[in-house]
Order: C-alpha cells, then structure tokens, then sequence
C-alpha cells in the first residue's frame, strides 16, 4: 500500500520518502557473487529498514539478448533471465546430486565467476542459459497453461526467442521473408507447433522461474513497508519481439533519437524505431497499458524514461545516419501557399529547402575541376551552367552518401574525406520538405548557408513563421502528451507515476505533469537558472514538490567524479549550500577542490532539505560517506558513460557484499540522519 501525504489534496501525492537507486546485477551477496539475482532485493530489507530508506528503484529488468544495456528490450514484459538465481530453481538440488556433469559445470560457473568490480554480462548469460537448459531437459515442467493465458504476450516471446536461436540471435529483419514478416495467424500456427512445443515451452519456464523469484522478493519487500520503484523504458530495440510481432505500434520509416546540442553537435539517432501513435490511440493505449499492470506485480512505483518522448519524440528519418535532419513527432508545419503569402516564390524555396552542393568544395580536395564534376555528377545533378549541384532525386539519406561509390575518379582516403564533405552539404538546408508541398524548419537552419544568404527582412518573415510554429506545436505536444499520460496513469491508479523530465522542457510539460500526478526529476547539479547570470543554483526549497530529488543519474558520473572534474560547479555549489558564515573565500576555495566523505555526507544532506517528496540517491553515492568503500578511481563507479558501447557500460557492481555494508553501525548512522533530516523526523 502505498503512503499518501494526508496534507495533500491529491491522492496521488506520496508521503516524503528517501530511497536508493540501485541496478539489480550490481548487488553482492554470498549467494550472488557473479552477479546480482532476483532473490539479492529481499537481502536489501533489513538494510534499507535500519537506514530509514522508503523506496529501492531499479533499472529495467527486462530482456535485453546479447546487449547489456537495460534500456536494449527484446520485450516490453518478458523479465531478464540473467538474474534467475540458478541454484534456487526447482529441480537444480536432484540434478546437482544425479548428475556429476551438471555439478562440475554449475561448480565451475561459481568458482570461474567469482565477484568483481565488473561482471562479465555475455560470459554469464551464455553459462545460466546453458545450466537452466539442462535443468529443463532433466525436470518434470508444471503445467503452465493458466500462467500463460493470464499473460497474452507470452506466445509472441517463447516463438520470438526460438527463431532468435535458430537463426544465431541475428537481427529478425535479417531473418527470411518467411519467418520475418508474420501474421498473427502465423505466430499463433507456430506456437501450436507440436514439433516445436518443448522449445517453445523452454523459453516460458524460463519466464516463470524470473517471475517466481521476482515476485516474492518483491512481495517480501512490500510487507515491509518499501516501495520498489521500477524503469519503463519509452522506445523499444528495433530487434524487439514486439516490432516483430505488432508492427502496427511501430513506425519503422522513423528512428528516435535527440537534437543537436553542444555535446552532440550531429544529434544523436538512437536506431530505435518511433511508435505509431494513431494505432496506439485507436486502442486505448492498450499495449501500454499492459506494460504497466505487468510490472504491477512487483513494483508500487515507475518512472517513465524519457518522458519528454510522450509530448514529442525527435524522429529521424532512417536513412539518415545523423540526427540533424531530424523533426518533432508530432510536428507544426508550413505550407508552400503560406511561404507565398511571406514573399517567397518557388525558385526561394528551393533555394531554402533543397541543399546545393558549389563545385568548389570538392574542387578545392581533388585540385581540378573536371575531377570534381566527375565526382559530384555521381550523386549530383548540375544547376545549367553553374558551378553549383542539387542532390539526385533518388537519394534519401546521408547513410547512402556516406558509402557513395565514384568509380575509379576517386578512391582511398579522398573519397573518404570527399564522402564527409558531400554528408555535411546534405545537411546544410534551411527548410525541410517533411511531405509535398509542406515545410518545417531545420534545426541548424541559422547555420545553413541558404539562410545566411536571405536579407533581414527575409529572415525576419521567416523568424515570425517559425515562431509561430513553435506555439501551435505546444499546444500539439500538450494535448498529445496529456491524453497518453492520463491514460497510462489511470491503468494502475495505486502505483505512483514518476517521469524523467530532462532535456530541453516544452513549457507545457509541468503542467501536464501535475495534472497526472507524475513526479519530475530534479537532478542536483543540473537543476540551475541557466539563463541568469552566473548560473545559480535552484535552492533546495523552490523544487517542485511532486518530484524526485537525486544527486546522479545512471548515465552521469557520480558526486565523486563530478565534484572533482566539475571544479567550477563543485565551488559554486560549495558556496551556495556548504559554506559557514566564518569561512573565509580562501577556505571555501580549499574546501570545495577536495572531495572527502564529508563532502559527500554535505552534498547528500543539503539535498534531503529539498522540497521533492521523494530523494532518491545512487547507493554510489551514499557509499561515499565511508571511504573504504570508494574505488581505486571515480570513474570506475559509473554505471554507464553515454556515447560508449564497451563491456563497462552497466556492469558496475558494488564494493562490499550487503550483508557486510548493513552492518556497518556508522554508514547506517549517517544514511538514517540524512532520511530523517528529508522524512522531517530529524531533531536537528
């Protein structure tokens, strides 16, 4: 049962609460030393009891295949089967005692992967999926009939998985046309297989033992008063059971991603395909929704990753490698005829909207004119008898451009750095033709060189089109937004709703998040008036109260690291929060360049006097406040570096085993003060 604050009008508005957050394969416990397991959370009640921690909020359990990344699902529903702890399975103590193979090969899993700082995600998966088989192969399976029925997605998984394994774990759009595009007929005469029963079934006990243990550590968490606070991740792998099975919630043409922005001045493009909105809608947002009365099972809170994505997604088109050709989905837009009526004819916007290539760009690589029009008449079309190029008609992306073949004008490295100069020209365009006749404004329009070309009176007609685009998408990305959260929301009423609101905020956004109840995300030190002078820091108590306080994030460093490599924000932060009327400026300066358990039990206190009902804190973080727990260096207590794809990405694992940090007298002390200082129980 979930806490509500009685002072509250709103039902939905949780009772203050401090809490860890925490991925489950990080946990460390004698039983789980290769890595963390399902039956691990229920080790973190007593823990979490005796510090005063109200909420443990995990990353996303789901399967993920081959990739580590939590955020990576091949379903929407289907649990990890990564963390099953393999000696609590039914059946696992009769083959141990049977069979010396199974014991040797179990033996030898225990002992090869013992604990370490990392784990060794495909080397672990590989060896439990290979002793679950065997303890399939060698069980009496229960009848899961009724289990099944009870989960209508469990069909589309077990079939989805087995062709995974029949055809290597490629990609299902590299599978054969016959088991690629499916029916639902076809997925259904399949699943009914006789032939192919046992190896359907495989993947559904599988499941059940996820869901078995999950569910009781989770139950066992609940009795004891802590919410376990889940992730929903908003996109799906393009190589996803759900893609394969329902391409109708999928517009595969569109891939998510992010604008440029000064970290990522190409955007990001994410690969993962857009949903279909309008078949979602038609359907009361039903696979949503089942999303969420699954996890009900185990959690009694969610946060919506990516919330923003739900007022509008940054959708690129998929033969683009880049983002910046990139638009909001759902999007405003202008028309040919409104361009007129602002002055400009046919010939200004081509200009504007298709990109023009001067010979001169590749003239001035090749160092002769003649190569130079061999090369672009490959992908170009000549403007009469100027030295300027408009892209051919057939090409659709800069993925195409990039791998462009010259023939024997050009090759090696020149056509390599030819390529990259041809990519950035297709790029360069003011307006975007989104569909005939139809317009939207690049995102780097100010930097294309159409743009930079029109008169101030030019641009200021544009400027005002632009602008009032930017109001109608508002009021767009407000009811679009509102009637999918109230939606969700709505579908389990007794879990509470948290959404990750980071980014570039539409100014419609808090207002749609309070009328759903949704918590925001304040992250420490992200949460500043960026636009005054000097940045300052939002004080504590002018957060918004119906949101979550956190001093790091799974995909930022943690304190440790930002204090030591952010030295301005750390010293500004140090003055704002930390600083005592007697210090001097030469003592704050001193203070604020060395970070010590101190500094992170004043960091950590500082933020429980925020007014966010709820603080939520990497246990990294918490950890901090005793020094033997640190790590050799900040960095290898990240969970994830962005932009990176290497096995230290979400693999961290804690430095001590739980049992080990529940009873250190002095680490609880210190936890329970900063709680009670948050919860308003504090004395001090």
């Amino acid at each position: 049962m979930i806490k509500t604050d009685k002072n509250k009008n709103s039902t939905h508005f949780p009772a203050r609460l401090t809490g860890i957050s925490i991925p489950l394969g990080a946990l460390y416990t004698s039983d789980c030393t290769a890595i963390g397991e399902y039956p691990a959370l229920a080790e973190l009640i007593p823990f979490c009891t005796a510090a005063g921690l109200g909420i443990i909020q995990l990353l996303p359990v789901n399967d993920t295949g081959t990739q580590s990344s939590p955020y990576n699902g091949l379903s929407a529903f289907a649990l990890h089967p990564i963390y099953i702890s393999i000696k609590t399975v039914p059946g696992f103590d009769a083959l141990y005692t049977k069979d010396t193979m199974f014991a040797s090969r179990y033996d030898a899993f225990t002992s090869r992967y013992t604990y370490t700082s990392r784990y060794d995600y495909n080397g672990i998966l590989n060896e439990k999926m290979q002793l679950l088989r065997m303890i399939y192969d060698s069980s009496a399976v229960p009848d899961l009939s009724i289990w099944i029925q009870e989960r209508p997605w469990v069909p589309d998984y077990a079939v989805f998985k087995q062709l995974k394994y029949k055809y290597m774990q490629q990609s299902w759009k590299n599978w054969p046309a016959e088991d690629r595009t499916v029916t639902r007929q076809q997925i259904t005469a399949r699943w009914n297989s006789p032939e192919l029963k046992k190896e359907h079934l495989f993947y559904v006990w599988i499941q059940y033992q996820a869901y078995t243990q999950f569910k009781k550590a989770a139950d066992m968490i609940r009795s004891a008063g802590i919410i376990l606070k889940g992730d929903m991740p908003i996109m799906m792998n393009e190589d996803s059971c759900d893609a394969w099975a329902h391409p109708e919630l999928f517009n595969q043409e569109l891939r998510a991603g992010s604008p440029p922005d000064g970290d990522n001045p190409l955007g990001q493009n994410w690969g993962f395909p857009v949903y279909n909105w309008a078949n979602l809608a038609e359907n009361d947002y039903s696979w949503w929704k089942d999303r969420l009365i699954c996890a009900s099972a185990f959690y009694g809170a969610y946060r919506l990753d990516h919330i923003l994505g739900f007022f509008r997604i940054w959708a690129v088109p998929s033969p683009e490698m880049t983002a910046c050709l990139g638009h909001t989905e759902p999007y405003s837009s202008v028309s040919r005829e409104e361009l007129h009526k602002a002055g400009f004819d046919d010939g200004r916007i081509h200009w504007l909207s298709e990109p023009h290539i001067p010979t001169g760009v590749i003239e001035d690589i090749t160092w002769n004119r003649e190569t130079a029009h061999a090369i672009l008449a490959c992908i170009a079309d000549r403007l009469g008898n100027e030295e300027l190029w408009n892209f051919k008609k057939n090409i659709s992306g800069d993925k195409e451009l990039s791998t462009a073949d010259f023939g024997t004008v050009c090759t090696g490295e020149t056509a390599d750095r030819i390529r990259q100069v041809i990519c950035t020209w297709w790029r360069n365009r003011c307006l975007i033709e989104i569909r005939k006749d139809t317009f939207i404004p690049s995102w780097l329009y100010t930097e294309s060189v159409s743009w930079k070309s029109l008169n101030k009176e030019e641009q200021n007609a544009l400027s005002d089109i632009f602008i009032s685009i930017e109001e109608k998408q508002n009021k767009i990305w407000k009811k679009h937004a509102s009637g999918i959260l109230k939606a969700l929301t709505s579908a389990v009423p007794d879990m509470v709703p948290c959404g990750e609101d980071l980014g570039a905020v539409p100014e419609c956004v808090p207002e749609v998040l309070a009328d759903t109840s949704i918590l925001g995300l304040r992250v420490v030190r992200w949460s500043r008036l960026w636009q005054e002078k000097g940045q300052p820091y939002i004080p504590f108590k002018e957060y918004t109260p119906l949101s979550v306080t956190t001093t790091s994030v799974h995909d930022s460093s943690t304190i440790r690291q930002w204090w030591t490599e952010d030295t301005a924000g750390a010293r500004l932060f140090y003055t704002t929060f930390l600083t005592s009327p007697s210090e001097t400026l030469e003592e704050c300066i001193t203070a604020s360049k060395t970070f010590t358990p101190e500094t992170a039990r004043n960091i950590l206190s500082a933020a429980a006097g925020s007014a966010s009902v709820w603080c939520i804190h990497p246990l990294q973080d918490f950890l901090y406040m005793e020094k033997k727990y640190w790590q050799k260096t900040a960095e290898e207590e990240r969970i994830n570096i962005p932009g990176t794809v290497t096995p230290f990405n979400w693999t961290y694992r804690i430095p001590a085993d739980i049992i080990s940090i529940r009873n250190d007298s002095s680490l609880i002390r210190k936890i329970k003060q900063i709680s009670e200082r948050h919860t308003g129980r504090s004395k001090s």
